[in-house]
């Protein structure tokens, strides 16, 4: 899925492996390399780049490890949310939650 997910934002930012790469810090003559091989899944890249990779890319981290569209569709749609909208959307998503228990099964 990381797989996927990186070369999806990546394609959706409209940069080049290189380009991406050395944004998140990785040395540049072997950024392109690097990215290239982290998108066909031959390594994975570690914790505290993909979160490089994420600042590059103005996503969050954690959209790239979720398998569930709904989920990563969620982190999307909240990190690009200023800070007081984020903490209205949380309480919105505790109201729901709160009438779940509310509807029939």
């Amino acid at each position: 899925m990381l797989t996927t997910r990186l070369k999806e934002a990546r394609l959706r930012a409209g940069i080049s492996q290189e380009r991406l790469g050395v944004l998140a810090g990785l040395d540049e003559m072997s950024a392109s390399s690097r990215m290239n091989q982290y998108e066909r899944g031959k390594h994975t890249p570690g914790f505290f780049l993909i979160e490089r990779l994420a600042l590059a890319l103005d996503i969050p981290a954690p959209w790239f490890y979720t398998r569930d569209d709904g989920l990563a569709e969620l982190l999307m749609v909240y990190h690009s949310l200023p800070p007081g909208l984020k903490l209205e959307a949380l309480m919105l998503l505790k109201q729901l939650q709160s009438r779940k228990n509310d509807e029939p099964a």
